[in-house]
Protein backbone atom coordinates (compact mmCIF):
# COMPACT_ATOMS: atom_id res chain seq x y z
CA UNK A 1 0.00 0.00 0.00
CA UNK A 2 1.42 3.22 -0.98
CA UNK A 3 0.07 6.53 0.89
CA UNK A 4 1.82 10.44 1.83
CA UNK A 5 2.41 11.05 5.29
CA UNK A 6 4.33 14.14 6.45
CA UNK A 7 5.06 14.84 2.89
CA UNK A 8 6.39 12.01 2.12
CA UNK A 9 5.11 8.58 0.01
CA UNK A 10 4.88 5.35 2.10
CA UNK A 11 4.79 2.08 1.38
CA UNK A 12 3.37 -0.83 3.86
CA UNK A 13 3.52 -4.67 3.41
CA UNK A 14 3.32 -7.96 5.27
CA UNK A 15 5.38 -10.64 4.54
CA UNK A 16 6.03 -14.34 5.65
CA UNK A 17 9.54 -16.01 5.03
CA UNK A 18 12.77 -15.60 3.54
CA UNK A 19 12.29 -15.67 0.14
CA UNK A 20 9.06 -13.20 0.50
CA UNK A 21 11.32 -10.71 2.13
CA UNK A 22 13.65 -10.85 -0.59
CA UNK A 23 10.70 -10.39 -3.09
CA UNK A 24 9.48 -8.14 -0.96
CA UNK A 25 13.24 -5.88 -0.36
CA UNK A 26 13.21 -6.20 -4.81
CA UNK A 27 9.97 -4.79 -5.10
CA UNK A 28 10.42 -1.92 -2.15
CA UNK A 29 13.34 -1.48 -4.62
CA UNK A 30 11.99 -1.35 -7.70
CA UNK A 31 9.19 0.93 -6.53
CA UNK A 32 11.36 3.63 -4.96
CA UNK A 33 13.34 3.77 -7.98
CA UNK A 34 10.03 3.95 -10.11
CA UNK A 35 8.81 7.06 -7.80
CA UNK A 36 12.04 8.57 -7.55
CA UNK A 37 12.62 8.49 -11.25
CA UNK A 38 9.43 10.20 -11.64
CA UNK A 39 9.98 12.54 -8.73
CA UNK A 40 13.91 13.32 -7.76
CA UNK A 41 12.63 15.44 -5.20
CA UNK A 42 9.96 12.70 -2.89
CA UNK A 43 12.39 10.57 -0.45
CA UNK A 44 11.31 6.87 -0.30
CA UNK A 45 10.99 5.25 3.13
CA UNK A 46 9.83 1.67 2.48
CA UNK A 47 8.26 -0.39 5.59
CA UNK A 48 7.55 -4.11 6.58
CA UNK A 49 4.61 -3.20 8.82
CA UNK A 50 3.21 -6.03 10.97
CA UNK A 51 -0.13 -5.17 13.14
CA UNK A 52 0.98 -7.06 16.40
CA UNK A 53 4.20 -8.18 18.10
CA UNK A 54 6.56 -6.30 20.44
CA UNK A 55 9.78 -6.78 17.99
CA UNK A 56 11.53 -3.00 18.49
CA UNK A 57 11.77 -0.86 15.43
CA UNK A 58 14.21 -1.26 13.06
CA UNK A 59 16.32 -0.76 9.49
CA UNK A 60 16.29 -4.62 8.34
CA UNK A 61 19.76 -5.71 6.54
CA UNK A 62 17.69 -5.69 2.94
CA UNK A 63 16.60 -2.21 3.71
CA UNK A 64 13.30 -1.52 5.00
CA UNK A 65 12.14 -0.25 7.99
CA UNK A 66 9.68 -2.77 10.38
CA UNK A 67 7.30 -1.31 12.12
CA UNK A 68 5.19 -3.46 14.58
CA UNK A 69 2.13 -3.86 16.80
CA UNK A 70 1.93 -0.07 18.71
CA UNK A 71 4.42 1.59 16.22
CA UNK A 72 2.88 0.07 13.23
CA UNK A 73 -0.72 1.59 14.64
CA UNK A 74 0.67 4.52 15.54
CA UNK A 75 2.62 5.41 12.16
CA UNK A 76 -0.39 4.46 9.91
CA UNK A 77 -2.92 6.44 12.52
CA UNK A 78 -1.33 9.08 14.56
CA UNK A 79 -3.07 7.84 17.09
CA UNK A 80 -0.35 6.18 20.17
CA UNK A 81 -3.04 4.09 21.65
CA UNK A 82 -5.10 2.81 18.87
CA UNK A 83 -3.64 -0.42 19.09
CA UNK A 84 -5.66 -0.57 22.31
CA UNK A 85 -8.64 1.07 21.15
CA UNK A 86 -9.46 -1.01 17.90
CA UNK A 87 -9.19 -4.51 20.09
CA UNK A 88 -13.35 -4.22 21.77
CA UNK A 89 -14.39 -3.20 17.88
CA UNK A 90 -12.84 -5.86 16.24
CA UNK A 91 -13.97 -8.37 18.78
CA UNK A 92 -17.35 -7.44 18.60
CA UNK A 93 -17.00 -7.46 14.82
CA UNK A 94 -15.75 -10.99 14.78
CA UNK A 95 -18.27 -12.00 17.60
CA UNK A 96 -20.88 -10.35 15.01
CA UNK A 97 -19.94 -12.86 12.13
CA UNK A 98 -18.71 -15.97 14.10
CA UNK A 99 -21.89 -17.97 14.66
CA UNK A 100 -22.04 -17.51 10.32
CA UNK A 101 -18.83 -18.56 10.01
CA UNK A 102 -19.14 -21.50 12.70
CA UNK A 103 -22.15 -22.74 10.21
CA UNK A 104 -20.31 -22.68 7.08
CA UNK A 105 -17.16 -23.58 7.71
CA UNK A 106 -19.36 -27.02 9.38
CA UNK A 107 -20.85 -27.52 5.69
CA UNK A 108 -17.20 -27.61 4.22
CA UNK A 109 -16.13 -29.59 6.54
CA UNK A 110 -19.01 -32.59 6.42
CA UNK A 111 -18.69 -32.52 2.65
CA UNK A 112 -14.64 -32.35 2.20
CA UNK A 113 -15.46 -35.55 5.07
CA UNK A 114 -17.98 -37.06 2.99
CA UNK A 115 -15.87 -36.79 0.08
CA UNK A 116 -12.57 -38.01 1.78
CA UNK A 117 -14.66 -40.83 2.98
CA UNK A 118 -15.93 -42.20 -0.43
CA UNK A 119 -12.86 -42.16 -2.35
CA UNK A 120 -10.19 -43.20 0.39
CA UNK A 121 -12.52 -45.15 2.97
CA UNK A 122 -12.95 -48.84 3.70
CA UNK A 123 -16.37 -50.12 3.96
CA UNK A 124 -16.12 -50.72 7.89
CA UNK A 125 -14.79 -47.08 7.96
CA UNK A 126 -11.03 -47.41 7.70
CA UNK A 127 -8.92 -45.86 5.66
CA UNK A 128 -7.57 -47.35 2.45
CA UNK A 129 -4.28 -46.48 2.64
CA UNK A 130 -3.17 -47.97 -0.92
CA UNK A 131 -5.97 -45.86 -2.74
CA UNK A 132 -4.98 -42.99 -0.21
CA UNK A 133 -0.72 -43.14 -1.32
CA UNK A 134 -1.58 -43.82 -4.95
CA UNK A 135 -3.57 -40.95 -4.90
CA UNK A 136 -1.12 -39.07 -3.27
CA UNK A 137 2.63 -40.36 -4.85
CA UNK A 138 1.33 -42.96 -7.80
CA UNK A 139 3.07 -41.55 -10.76
CA UNK A 140 4.78 -44.31 -12.11
CA UNK A 141 6.17 -43.41 -15.78
CA UNK A 142 9.68 -44.98 -15.41
CA UNK A 143 9.15 -47.14 -18.56
CA UNK A 144 9.00 -44.04 -20.97
CA UNK A 145 12.60 -43.85 -20.11
CA UNK A 146 16.01 -45.75 -21.41
CA UNK A 147 18.62 -45.75 -18.70
CA UNK A 148 21.70 -46.70 -20.46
Amino acid sequence: MLFYLHQKKRCLANWGNNAQHNKLAQDFDLAGRIIHQHNPQIRVFTILGICYGKTQTSLHTKGYWKLVGQNFWTFVSGNISLYKEIIEPIGFRAKQHNEQFMKEKGKILNKMTGEFISAYCKNDGGIDWNKLVEFNSGNYDLEKIRFI
